[in-house]
C-alpha cells in the first residue's frame, strides 16, 4: 500500500507542478524541492504519500476544494481514500500559521489519473472563478 501512495503522490506532484493556478508543489519527491537529495539518500521506498500545493489565494484554494469530486475534504489524512485539507481554515486564529492558499492531499489507493483528472477539473472550475472574478 506505501509504495502505491508513494508512486501516486509522486505523479501527483509533478503534474501539479505544470498548472498554471498553482505557486509551488511541497514534496520531497520533485527536484525543485529544496530537500530532494536529502530525501532521496534517506527515503527507501518513496517519498510519502502526502503532498502540499499552494494556490495565489485562499479563496482560489477553497474553490478548488469544492470542486473535487473523487477526492474528499476532511480533516484527518491517511486512510485508504485521497483526501485533501485547507489547513489554514482549521488552525486557531490565535495560530494560523500555514499560507492561506494551501491544500494538503494525503493520497489514498485510487489510480494517479483519476485524481489527476479531478485535481483538473478542480483547477479549471476555480480558474473559471479567478477569471470571473478578475472581469469585475
Amino acid at each position: 500500500r506505501l509504495e502505491r501512495q508513494c508512486q501516486t503522490a509522486l505523479s501527483v506532484a509533478q503534474h501539479l507542478e505544470g498548472c498554471r493556478l498553482v505557486t509551488k508543489v511541497h514534496y520531497p519527491g520533485i527536484t525543485s524541492h529544496p530537500q530532494h537529495e536529502v530525501a532521496k539518500r534517506q527515503m527507501s521506498i518513496g517519498y510519502g504519500g502526502v503532498l502540499s500545493f499552494e494556490l495565489e489565494s485562499e479563496a482560489v484554494a477553497m474553490a478548488v476544494a469544492g470542486a473535487l469530486r473523487t477526492i474528499s475534504r476532511a480533516t484527518s489524512l491517511g486512510g485508504t481514500e485521497t483526501l485533501i485539507e485547507h489547513r489554514a481554515s482549521i488552525e486557531p486564529l490565535s495560530r494560523v500559521t500555514s499560507p492561506p492558499g494551501l491544500l494538503r492531499i494525503s493520497v489514498g489507493l485510487e489510480e494517479a489519473h483519476d485524481i489527476i483528472f479531478d485535481l483538473d477539473n478542480a483547477l479549471s472550475i476555480a480558474d473559471k472563478v479567478v477569471l470571473a472574478r478578475d472581469v469585475r
